[in-house]
């Protein structure tokens, strides 16, 4: 007994050995010695033609009268999808707590979206006593300010399942004078439906204090303006603070919970609440925060009416990456750029201001700003990436986005689909620019006007390939071919593993099988090699080893 229970252990480790995949993506160089010939295109998302697939529900939802910020959760089993988004009713809130809620509704298909009336809070206000909902959350008693944004966690092995899932929100704590600060707040729930907020502010948040100096370290960070005839004015001096918009995921690398958020940048003068940029912060037990630590701002290459907005960030096959909103204060717009990292504290903006998920036209719910999502969801060969939308006062021209429905013209705000083959976040392809020759300006012979170039080559840091069965290219070869090539470490070829030898792709695939004539990766012995992917016509998005 003993020995059969030895070899199925043996089996079951060769088999979870024979089904482990590493994914390289390319939305950076962290794995190419070098590449020739080639430049490096960052992809735009493709919009869902019946958005939006969510609307704001005004009149009959008084609370709805316009919806924005967004978190997605797909049940892996049932499918089952769930969706908690912001609900306004903007300054016609008579009780605050009502002017910014969280709304829930869910779907079977990611498409359409049901609201259900859950009757776990009553709409009681501006006249209308609902007993019934599709409200969540509520903002507290007694703010300042308003409750804002709605980051959700689910973590289907939590062993508290009343913790199963997470929200990280911006609230008040509801006290009054230089105890009634905002900040961070969080809540629980078993089902994503029934919340229950955890008692106070875990990190506190600036308030006001635009333009004030950061106060001194003995001095009290809460100070009162007492303007003539005005009401007073209430300023939360917190050098370091993060502001009001936070999204939240789970970190498999460090085992902790990781915030990503808007964090303020003192301006030139050290004044507080200049601009924003990425401010971090990360806990154990999603209740015990630690300090906001600044991790990537506008900089000088950046127009200077630029600051960031916020920056859900995910991680895809062990890269961090945050489709990272850029605001433009003077016309009320906010844009957004691919930003990536390998620690989640250095970020690169190779594509700094190449908008991944464009605004719509001046008539689409989207035309003003696209407030980005942390958790695209995986829906087969797809990702599915959730927005928030705004057509807000547009104050230049913006010309109307060609095939968008009638619908998207219908509402002022609401909740976008858009959707990307799995992985081509970056496409490696030819760089029409390239030449074989460089040539000298002076040389003769040279050609006025070379010929568009067409092919280019990715060559990949040395890898022990001990173990790897199969290799798998995620590319476009429709318009020409991709070649997989072997090189030793020192970069001479190998026999039987050449371009020549290898078998042309010439399709439109996400998993390419690269194969040879007559090799195979297992003929190869022990030892380092170059993989070397040659394009032609063609773009590279990722390579997959099995």
């Amino acid at each position: 007994m003993r020995v059969m229970k030895t070899l199925a252990v043996l089996a079951f480790l060769l088999l979870a050995g024979a089904v482990h995949a590493e994914t390289l993506l390319f939305v950076d160089d962290h794995e190419v010695l070098y590449r020739s010939g080639t430049r490096a295109v960052v992809q735009t998302l493709n919009k869902y033609t019946g958005n939006p697939v969510v609307t704001p529900d005004n009149p009959r939802r008084p609370w709805e009268k316009s919806i924005q910020w967004v978190s997605v959760y797909r049940d892996s089993q049932s499918g089952r999808m769930q969706m908690w988004y912001q609900a306004f009713a903007n300054k016609e809130a008579q009780d605050k707590r009502f002017k910014s809620t969280v709304a829930y509704a869910e779907s079977a298909d990611g498409i359409t979206w049901v609201k259900p009336e859950l009757g776990v809070v009553p709409y009681k206000d501006r006249g209308f006593d609902l007993p019934t909902s599709n409200i969540v959350l509520i903002g507290a008693a007694g703010g300042y300010g308003d409750r804002y944004c709605n980051s959700v966690v689910v973590q289907p092995d939590e062993p508290d399942a009343a913790r199963k899932y997470k929200m990280a929100y911006y609230d008040w704590s509801g006290a009054a004078g230089a105890a009634g600060h905002a900040g961070l707040c969080v809540a629980f729930s078993p089902d994503g439906i029934h919340w229950k907020k955890h008692p106070g502010v875990q990190t506190c948040a600036s308030f006001g204090s635009k333009t004030m100096q950061p106060p001194f370290e003995d001095e009290d960070p809460y100070l009162e303006e007492r303007p003539a005839g005005k009401p007073v004015r209430r300023n939360w001096r917190i050098p370091t603070a993060l502001s009001d918009a936070v999204d939240a995921f789970w970190d498999p690398r460090l085992s902790r919970y990781v915030i990503y958020a808007k964090q303020w940048m003192s301006g030139p003068d050290g004044g507080l609440a200049w601009k924003h940029g990425m401010g971090r912060s990360e806990s154990p037990d999603f209740i015990h925060w630690s300090r906001p630590q600044m991790v990537s701002t506008v900089g000088e290459h950046d127009p200077a009416n630029l600051e960031y907005h916020t920056s859900p960030v995910f991680i895809r096959h062990g890269i961090y990456l945050s489709l990272n909103q850029l605001y433009t204060r003077e016309n009320g717009t906010i844009d957004n750029e691919l930003m990536t990292s390998r620690d989640g504290l250095r970020w690169d903006r190779t594509f700094a201001r190449q908008t991944v998920l464009p605004r719509g036209g001046a008539k689409f719910f989207d035309a003003s700003f696209v407030l980005t999502n942390g958790n695209p969801i995986e829906m087969g060969d797809e990702l599915w990436f959730y927005y928030g939308g705004n057509r807000g006062l547009v104050r230049f021209p913006n010309p109307d986005e060609p095939g968008m429905p009638k619908r998207a013209a219908q509402y002022g705000s609401g909740i976008g689909l858009a959707k990307m083959k799995r992985d081509r976040f970056v496409a490696i392809a030819p760089d029409p620019r390239a030449a074989l020759r460089n040539w000298n300006p002076n040389d003769p012979h040279r050609k006025a006007q070379p010929p568009q170039n067409t092919i280019g080559q990715v060559t990949l840091k040395p890898r022990d390939l001990a173990g790897v069965r199969t290799i798998t290219l995620n590319a476009d070869a429709a318009r020409g071919s991709v070649r997989l090539e072997v090189l030793n470490e020192d970069g001479y070829r190998l026999r039987g593993f050449t371009k020549d030898d290898a078998v042309p792709l010439t399709t439109d695939a996400l998993s390419h099988p690269a194969a040879w004539k007559e090799k195979k990766l297992t003929d190869l012995p022990p030892g380092r090699y170059l993989l070397r992917v040659h394009l032609q016509q063609a773009d590279l998005f990722a390579i997959t080893l099995r």
